[in-house]
Protein backbone atom coordinates (compact mmCIF):
# COMPACT_ATOMS: atom_id res chain seq x y z
CA UNK A 1 0.00 0.00 0.00
CA UNK A 2 1.56 3.21 -1.10
CA UNK A 3 2.51 5.60 2.07
CA UNK A 4 -0.45 7.91 2.40
CA UNK A 5 2.60 10.79 3.71
CA UNK A 6 4.49 10.72 0.21
CA UNK A 7 1.63 9.85 -2.46
CA UNK A 8 -1.66 12.16 -3.55
CA UNK A 9 -3.84 9.68 -1.74
CA UNK A 10 -5.99 10.34 1.45
CA UNK A 11 -6.52 7.63 4.13
CA UNK A 12 -8.59 8.14 7.00
CA UNK A 13 -6.86 6.91 10.05
CA UNK A 14 -9.84 5.36 11.25
CA UNK A 15 -10.32 3.18 7.98
CA UNK A 16 -9.55 -0.92 7.51
CA UNK A 17 -6.63 -0.81 4.75
CA UNK A 18 -5.12 -4.12 4.68
CA UNK A 19 -1.23 -4.17 3.14
CA UNK A 20 -2.80 -6.48 0.67
CA UNK A 21 -5.14 -3.59 -1.16
CA UNK A 22 -3.34 -2.06 -4.36
CA UNK A 23 -4.34 2.00 -4.09
CA UNK A 24 -3.69 4.05 -6.89
CA UNK A 25 -3.19 7.97 -6.73
CA UNK A 26 -5.74 10.30 -5.96
CA UNK A 27 -7.98 7.90 -4.35
CA UNK A 28 -9.59 9.17 -0.82
CA UNK A 29 -11.19 7.19 1.92
CA UNK A 30 -13.04 8.43 4.78
CA UNK A 31 -13.67 7.38 8.12
CA UNK A 32 -14.76 4.02 9.33
CA UNK A 33 -14.11 2.63 5.94
CA UNK A 34 -13.52 -1.47 5.78
CA UNK A 35 -11.58 -3.21 3.21
CA UNK A 36 -11.21 -6.60 2.85
CA UNK A 37 -8.09 -8.10 1.40
CA UNK A 38 -6.64 -7.79 -2.12
CA UNK A 39 -8.95 -4.94 -3.33
CA UNK A 40 -7.74 -2.86 -5.87
CA UNK A 41 -8.52 1.03 -6.07
CA UNK A 42 -8.27 2.25 -9.32
CA UNK A 43 -6.85 6.18 -10.28
CA UNK A 44 -9.62 8.46 -8.50
CA UNK A 45 -11.84 6.57 -6.14
CA UNK A 46 -13.86 8.29 -3.14
CA UNK A 47 -14.73 5.88 -0.70
CA UNK A 48 -16.71 7.18 1.33
CA UNK A 49 -17.89 7.23 5.45
CA UNK A 50 -18.14 3.63 6.98
CA UNK A 51 -18.73 1.81 3.73
CA UNK A 52 -17.41 -1.79 3.02
CA UNK A 53 -16.10 -3.24 -0.13
CA UNK A 54 -15.18 -7.04 -0.27
CA UNK A 55 -11.77 -8.84 -0.35
CA UNK A 56 -10.67 -9.06 -4.08
CA UNK A 57 -12.96 -6.15 -5.56
CA UNK A 58 -11.95 -4.59 -8.21
CA UNK A 59 -12.59 -0.64 -8.44
CA UNK A 60 -12.07 1.30 -11.94
CA UNK A 61 -10.89 5.10 -12.24
CA UNK A 62 -13.26 7.83 -10.55
CA UNK A 63 -15.64 5.23 -8.70
CA UNK A 64 -17.42 6.42 -5.76
CA UNK A 65 -18.82 4.50 -3.21
CA UNK A 66 -21.39 6.32 -0.90
CA UNK A 67 -21.63 6.18 3.12
CA UNK A 68 -22.67 3.17 4.70
CA UNK A 69 -22.63 1.34 1.11
CA UNK A 70 -21.39 -2.44 1.01
CA UNK A 71 -19.69 -4.00 -1.92
CA UNK A 72 -19.50 -7.70 -1.54
CA UNK A 73 -16.49 -10.31 -2.19
CA UNK A 74 -15.30 -10.34 -5.56
CA UNK A 75 -17.52 -7.50 -7.88
CA UNK A 76 -15.49 -5.35 -10.82
CA UNK A 77 -16.68 -1.80 -10.78
CA UNK A 78 -15.78 -0.07 -14.19
CA UNK A 79 -14.81 3.25 -14.43
CA UNK A 80 -16.94 6.21 -13.12
CA UNK A 81 -19.45 4.10 -11.30
CA UNK A 82 -21.08 5.40 -8.33
CA UNK A 83 -22.62 2.91 -5.73
CA UNK A 84 -25.28 5.69 -3.40
CA UNK A 85 -25.61 5.54 -0.10
CA UNK A 86 -26.26 2.67 2.05
CA UNK A 87 -26.90 0.68 -1.12
CA UNK A 88 -26.05 -3.15 -1.16
CA UNK A 89 -24.19 -4.95 -3.87
CA UNK A 90 -23.68 -9.30 -3.57
CA UNK A 91 -20.58 -11.04 -4.15
CA UNK A 92 -19.27 -11.02 -7.67
CA UNK A 93 -21.51 -8.67 -8.95
CA UNK A 94 -19.67 -6.75 -12.35
CA UNK A 95 -20.57 -3.32 -13.12
CA UNK A 96 -20.46 -1.50 -16.07
CA UNK A 97 -18.53 1.93 -17.17
CA UNK A 98 -20.54 5.23 -15.77
CA UNK A 99 -23.78 3.43 -14.20
CA UNK A 100 -25.32 4.58 -11.29
CA UNK A 101 -26.87 2.15 -8.44
CA UNK A 102 -29.22 3.85 -6.14
CA UNK A 103 -29.18 4.71 -2.65
CA UNK A 104 -30.39 1.74 -0.16
CA UNK A 105 -30.82 -0.40 -3.51
CA UNK A 106 -30.13 -4.45 -2.88
CA UNK A 107 -28.64 -6.04 -6.00
CA UNK A 108 -28.04 -10.11 -5.02
CA UNK A 109 -24.59 -11.79 -5.89
CA UNK A 110 -23.74 -12.88 -9.08
CA UNK A 111 -25.38 -10.03 -11.56
CA UNK A 112 -24.02 -8.05 -14.32
CA UNK A 113 -25.09 -4.20 -15.40
CA UNK A 114 -24.32 -2.78 -18.28
CA UNK A 115 -22.68 0.80 -19.12
CA UNK A 116 -24.46 3.71 -18.63
CA UNK A 117 -27.44 1.81 -16.77
CA UNK A 118 -29.53 3.72 -13.69
CA UNK A 119 -30.56 1.20 -10.78
CA UNK A 120 -33.26 2.01 -8.41
CA UNK A 121 -32.89 5.39 -9.41
CA UNK A 122 -36.60 7.53 -7.84
CA UNK A 123 -39.41 9.03 -10.47
CA UNK A 124 -39.80 12.51 -11.02
CA UNK A 125 -43.55 12.75 -12.39
CA UNK A 126 -44.81 15.95 -15.01
CA UNK A 127 -46.59 18.34 -13.35
CA UNK A 128 -50.01 16.80 -15.28
CA UNK A 129 -49.43 12.64 -14.77
CA UNK A 130 -52.22 11.01 -13.25
CA UNK A 131 -49.34 9.23 -11.62
CA UNK A 132 -47.39 11.53 -8.70
CA UNK A 133 -43.93 10.65 -7.46
CA UNK A 134 -44.27 8.64 -4.02
CA UNK A 135 -41.12 10.03 -1.55
CA UNK A 136 -41.41 7.02 0.88
CA UNK A 137 -40.79 4.12 -2.06
CA UNK A 138 -39.14 1.85 -0.90
CA UNK A 139 -35.82 0.62 -2.72
CA UNK A 140 -35.76 -1.12 -5.49
CA UNK A 141 -34.37 -4.89 -4.50
CA UNK A 142 -32.86 -7.49 -7.33
CA UNK A 143 -32.63 -11.48 -6.77
CA UNK A 144 -29.40 -13.43 -7.76
CA UNK A 145 -28.27 -14.04 -11.24
CA UNK A 146 -29.80 -11.44 -13.42
CA UNK A 147 -28.59 -9.65 -15.98
CA UNK A 148 -29.45 -5.98 -16.87
CA UNK A 149 -28.60 -4.43 -20.40
CA UNK A 150 -26.73 -1.10 -21.31
CA UNK A 151 -28.62 1.98 -21.16
CA UNK A 152 -31.53 0.33 -19.01
CA UNK A 153 -33.52 2.52 -16.25
CA UNK A 154 -34.77 0.86 -13.59
CA UNK A 155 -36.89 2.72 -10.65
CA UNK A 156 -37.25 2.28 -6.73
CA UNK A 157 -40.30 0.30 -5.33
CA UNK A 158 -39.87 -2.50 -7.70
CA UNK A 159 -38.49 -5.87 -6.92
CA UNK A 160 -36.85 -8.79 -8.87
CA UNK A 161 -36.93 -12.31 -8.16
CA UNK A 162 -34.11 -14.47 -9.45
CA UNK A 163 -32.18 -14.93 -12.63
CA UNK A 164 -34.24 -12.13 -14.46
CA UNK A 165 -32.95 -10.79 -17.33
CA UNK A 166 -33.41 -6.95 -18.93
CA UNK A 167 -32.27 -6.16 -22.55
CA UNK A 168 -30.42 -3.15 -23.25
CA UNK A 169 -32.87 0.03 -22.89
CA UNK A 170 -34.91 -1.36 -20.71
CA UNK A 171 -37.18 0.88 -18.93
CA UNK A 172 -39.31 -0.83 -15.62
CA UNK A 173 -41.04 1.85 -13.02
CA UNK A 174 -42.48 1.57 -9.68
CA UNK A 175 -44.10 -0.48 -7.17
CA UNK A 176 -43.53 -3.12 -9.99
CA UNK A 177 -43.07 -7.20 -8.85
CA UNK A 178 -41.11 -9.04 -11.63
CA UNK A 179 -40.82 -12.88 -10.84
CA UNK A 180 -38.24 -15.35 -11.27
CA UNK A 181 -36.36 -15.78 -14.82
CA UNK A 182 -38.48 -13.00 -16.34
CA UNK A 183 -36.94 -11.96 -19.77
CA UNK A 184 -37.71 -8.58 -20.57
CA UNK A 185 -36.01 -7.30 -24.00
CA UNK A 186 -34.66 -4.52 -25.37
CA UNK A 187 -36.57 -1.52 -25.44
CA UNK A 188 -39.61 -2.92 -23.42
CA UNK A 189 -41.11 -0.04 -21.41
CA UNK A 190 -43.24 -1.83 -18.09
CA UNK A 191 -45.04 0.97 -16.62
CA UNK A 192 -45.93 1.39 -12.37
CA UNK A 193 -47.78 -0.61 -10.61
CA UNK A 194 -47.79 -3.89 -13.11
CA UNK A 195 -47.36 -7.66 -12.24
CA UNK A 196 -45.18 -10.29 -14.25
CA UNK A 197 -45.32 -13.77 -13.16
CA UNK A 198 -42.08 -16.18 -13.49
CA UNK A 199 -40.55 -17.39 -16.87
CA UNK A 200 -42.53 -14.94 -18.80
CA UNK A 201 -40.99 -13.03 -21.75
CA UNK A 202 -41.43 -9.83 -23.76
CA UNK A 203 -39.46 -9.13 -26.42
CA UNK A 204 -38.02 -5.80 -27.69
CA UNK A 205 -39.72 -3.06 -28.06
CA UNK A 206 -43.45 -3.84 -26.67
CA UNK A 207 -45.19 -1.44 -24.32
CA UNK A 208 -46.59 -2.81 -21.10
CA UNK A 209 -48.92 -0.52 -19.58
CA UNK A 210 -49.85 0.35 -16.02
CA UNK A 211 -51.77 -1.64 -13.23
CA UNK A 212 -51.27 -4.84 -15.57
CA UNK A 213 -51.50 -8.12 -14.54
CA UNK A 214 -49.28 -10.86 -15.97
CA UNK A 215 -49.05 -14.41 -15.17
CA UNK A 216 -46.56 -17.46 -15.22
CA UNK A 217 -44.68 -18.23 -18.19
CA UNK A 218 -46.74 -15.70 -20.76
CA UNK A 219 -44.83 -14.96 -23.96
CA UNK A 220 -45.34 -11.52 -25.73
CA UNK A 221 -44.20 -10.79 -29.28
CA UNK A 222 -42.34 -7.84 -30.20
CA UNK A 223 -43.73 -4.42 -30.98
CA UNK A 224 -47.16 -5.59 -28.59
CA UNK A 225 -49.26 -2.23 -27.25
CA UNK A 226 -50.98 -2.73 -24.38
CA UNK A 227 -53.56 0.31 -23.05
CA UNK A 228 -55.58 0.88 -19.50
CA UNK A 229 -57.35 4.50 -20.50
CA UNK A 230 -60.33 4.24 -22.80
CA UNK A 231 -60.73 7.90 -22.06
CA UNK A 232 -57.61 8.59 -23.38
CA UNK A 233 -56.60 11.73 -20.74
CA UNK A 234 -60.24 13.07 -20.71
CA UNK A 235 -62.99 13.15 -18.06
CA UNK A 236 -62.51 13.00 -14.54
CA UNK A 237 -64.50 9.31 -15.15
CA UNK A 238 -61.32 8.24 -16.65
CA UNK A 239 -59.45 7.58 -13.00
CA UNK A 240 -62.68 5.26 -11.72
CA UNK A 241 -61.76 2.60 -14.91
CA UNK A 242 -57.78 2.80 -15.45
CA UNK A 243 -56.90 -0.61 -15.48
CA UNK A 244 -54.71 -2.61 -18.17
CA UNK A 245 -55.18 -5.97 -19.62
CA UNK A 246 -54.64 -9.03 -17.30
CA UNK A 247 -52.80 -11.72 -19.30
CA UNK A 248 -53.05 -14.68 -17.96
CA UNK A 249 -50.57 -18.26 -17.51
CA UNK A 250 -49.62 -19.38 -20.69
CA UNK A 251 -51.09 -16.79 -22.94
CA UNK A 252 -48.81 -15.49 -26.08
CA UNK A 253 -49.41 -12.46 -28.17
CA UNK A 254 -48.05 -11.76 -30.86
CA UNK A 255 -45.81 -9.11 -32.64
CA UNK A 256 -47.90 -5.68 -33.11
CA UNK A 257 -50.85 -6.63 -31.17
CA UNK A 258 -52.91 -3.97 -29.27
CA UNK A 259 -54.80 -4.91 -26.04
CA UNK A 260 -57.70 -2.73 -25.08
CA UNK A 261 -57.84 -1.74 -21.57
CA UNK A 262 -59.21 -4.18 -18.93
CA UNK A 263 -59.30 -7.15 -21.56
CA UNK A 264 -58.59 -10.65 -20.14
CA UNK A 265 -56.35 -12.61 -22.15
CA UNK A 266 -57.40 -16.01 -20.88
CA UNK A 267 -54.78 -18.94 -19.96
CA UNK A 268 -53.19 -20.85 -22.70
CA UNK A 269 -55.34 -18.30 -25.24
CA UNK A 270 -52.81 -17.38 -28.86
CA UNK A 271 -53.45 -14.14 -30.09
CA UNK A 272 -52.13 -14.27 -33.76
CA UNK A 273 -49.75 -11.38 -34.77
CA UNK A 274 -51.33 -8.14 -35.23
CA UNK A 275 -54.63 -8.17 -33.67
CA UNK A 276 -56.66 -6.03 -32.07
CA UNK A 277 -58.16 -7.64 -28.69
CA UNK A 278 -61.21 -5.66 -27.37
CA UNK A 279 -62.81 -7.96 -25.34
CA UNK A 280 -62.45 -11.09 -23.01
CA UNK A 281 -60.80 -13.93 -24.84
CA UNK A 282 -61.44 -17.89 -24.16
CA UNK A 283 -59.12 -20.29 -22.66
CA UNK A 284 -57.12 -22.55 -25.45
CA UNK A 285 -58.70 -20.73 -28.38
CA UNK A 286 -56.83 -18.84 -30.92
CA UNK A 287 -57.65 -15.27 -31.63
CA UNK A 288 -57.24 -13.04 -34.78
CA UNK A 289 -58.00 -10.12 -36.60
CA UNK A 290 -58.98 -6.60 -36.39
CA UNK A 291 -60.64 -6.46 -34.22
CA UNK A 292 -59.96 -9.83 -33.08
CA UNK A 293 -62.26 -12.93 -33.61
CA UNK A 294 -62.61 -16.36 -31.88
CA UNK A 295 -60.69 -19.11 -35.11
CA UNK A 296 -60.08 -21.97 -33.41
CA UNK A 297 -58.51 -24.45 -30.72
CA UNK A 298 -55.04 -24.61 -29.88
CA UNK A 299 -53.70 -27.64 -30.96
CA UNK A 300 -52.95 -29.76 -27.74
CA UNK A 301 -49.49 -30.50 -28.71
CA UNK A 302 -48.71 -26.68 -27.85
CA UNK A 303 -50.56 -26.24 -24.40
CA UNK A 304 -47.97 -26.17 -21.73
CA UNK A 305 -47.03 -29.58 -20.43
CA UNK A 306 -46.50 -29.00 -16.63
Amino acid sequence: MPDPRTTSIYIDPTATVPVSVTISPFCVIQGKVSLGENVTLGVGCVIEEGATIGAGSTLGHHVTIAAGATVGDGCQLSAHVSIGSGARIGARTRVGEHTAVYPLTELGEDGFIGSSASVGRFPKAAATSTVKAQADLPPLKMGKGYTIGCSSVLYAGTTYGDQVFLGDGALVRERCTIGKNVVIGSGVAVENDTSIGAYTKIQTGSYITAYMEIEERVFIAPMVTTTNDNYMGRTEKRFKSLRGAKICRGARVGGGSILLPGVCVAQETFVAAGALVTKDTVEKRVVKGFPAQDLREVPEEELLQE
